[in-house]
């Protein structure tokens, strides 16, 4: 038992099924994350009997302060111990209509409790009791499958995807995190039962794909996504990016696949889950704003601009969260571009100020963004474009340092202005503002009161309005 697992709190559950004259075992995700030596502190108990009525035995035998937690609609039962939490539930046996991945539910036995297992890896049990103690039961090679880094279902792969079409995204996820290649017959299952995806809830799919989007090169996982049209699905915008149009014998880049290289690049720096959203939507609007001009080529005018505004109906789609994490990745899609463009050309003080100004506290994961947007196969151009956004960098902590316009406010506010002038809300307070904050930007004038009090009194003058003598 040892080998597997080294709480000693085990022993204890197992000796509360024999006491009850039950069959115990552990199984699931937990037995093969100690297999392949991953850390894991959810523990599923399978039990052939009675899963809350143990659960409650279970918590008496460990300590007196346990509490038991009861869902009975779905015959389960958890307990926190320590760091750890247990589940337990019945074993049982599933039958799927085909309108529903919600099964029929009747009790099982250990064998009954595999076989619905979604696979061979998932299906891994150890006994608690104690005649088996310890002893692994691996009745479709799960074993066999880790060693060689395999996905395969235990029962046919046409009924395991159809009964749960999540499935399909929870192979791509494992294959995605684990690295582990997807058997060739479940491979083709899930081609052939892509449709059956849309009987699954977003938020179920959205769960699936932010696990795929923070696995360690994500690109496997949305290869695999768009290659099973699964992808196609439920978020056709990011598929609409595959292709490569050509005329006049000029083609521009496949944007799917330059995606997904920005979202492979970026993941090796940050575990942010909203800045790799921004990667996968930096170029969302390429096929909505892309021309071919004669003596130019291929052209993505306002992509930024657009895609930004397809954001919010895209996390709607998928039913991400409309708040700021929204509005932050939004931010990064408008401004994406904007690093690039100062790494092309000569790098003035007033164009750091209004980059600055713009990102706010954002300017950091905006140029980690664009670092990992660089992906020319010009290895010249890539070392130059490198060379220069080292340059932008060290110009952000020089203007930040000196001007502070990183989520600045202009020194003069609209009561200011309605104060000194006597005035009404009206467009002249805008007018106003929008001239001071021009000015700070440009470096006409300091970001300090009273250089911009003077200046806001300059303004005014000139636009006809007198201080008042109040």
């Amino acid at each position: 038992m040892q080998q597997f697992i080294s709480q000693d709190f085990f022993s204890k559950i197992g000796s509360v099924c024999d006491k009850a004259g039950v069959r115990g075992y552990v199984i699931g995700g937990y037995v093969r994350d100690c297999l392949l030596q991953r850390p894991c502190k959810d523990i599923d108990i399978v039990v052939t009997g009675d899963g809350i009525h143990l659960a409650e035995l279970s918590a008496k035998a460990l300590g007196k302060d346990i509490q038991v937690s009861v869902f009975k609609n779905f015959g389960t039962a958890m307990l926190k111990y320590g760091d750890w939490t247990i589940e337990f539930v019945g074993a049982r046996k599933e039958s799927y209509r085909s309108e529903s991945r919600k099964p029929d539910v009747e009790a099982g036995t250990l064998e009954d409790d595999q076989k619905r297992r979604d696979f061979t890896i998932n299906a891994l049990a150890i006994g608690l009791n104690g005649n088996d103690l310890g002893i692994l039961v691996d009745p479709f090679g799960g074993v066999k499958d880790l060693h060689e880094g395999v996905l395969r279902t235990p029962l046919n792969p046409d009924i395991t995807y159809s009964d749960d079409p999540l499935r399909m995204m929870r192979a791509i996820r494992f294959s995605s995190q684990l690295g582990f290649t997807i058997e060739s017959e479940s491979l083709r299952a899930i081609s052939s039962n892509n449709e059956r995806i849309r009987i699954v809830s977003m938020e179920r799919i959205s769960d699936e794909l932010n696990k795929i989007l923070m696995s360690p090169t994500p690109s496997i996982g949305f290869k695999l996504l768009f290659d099973t049209r699964l992808l196609h699905q439920f978020f056709p915008q990011m598929t609409a990016l595959y292709g490569v149009d050509y005329v006049k014998g000029k083609g521009h880049k496949d944007n799917f696949y330059h995606t997904l290289q920005v979202v492979d690049n970026i993941s090796k720096n940050t575990d942010n889950l909203w800045l790799r959203w921004a990667a996968v939507l930096h170029d969302i609007a390429k096929p909505a704003t892309k021309r071919f001009e004669e003596g130019t080529g291929w052209t993505f005018h306002g992509h930024e601009d657009k895609g930004a505004r397809m954001v919010p109906k895209i996390f709607a789609l998928l039913k991400l969260p409309q708040n700021e994490k929204m509005k932050y990745v939004q931010k990064l899609v408008l401004l994406h571009l904007r690093p690039i463009v100062l790494a092309q050309s000569v790098v003035t003080d007033s164009a750091v100020r209004r980059l600055l100004f713009e990102a706010g506290d954002d300017i950091d994961d905006l140029m980690t963004l664009c670092q990992a947007d660089i992906t020319s196969k010009n290895e010249a151009k890539v070392k130059k474009y490198i060379q220069n956004f080292e340059l932008v960098k060290m110009k952000l902590v020089e203007v930040e340092e000196k001007d502070r316009v990183r989520n600045w406010q202009p020194p003069i506010t609209g009561e200011m202005i309605m104060e000194t002038f006597a005035l009404q809300p009206g467009k002249e307070i805008g007018i106003i503002k929008n001239a001071i904050r021009e000015a700070i930007l440009d470096g006409i004038i300091k970001n300090d009161y009273d250089e911009a009090y003077r200046f806001m009194i300059e303004r005014g003058q000139e636009i006809g309005l007198s201080p008042s003598k109040r």
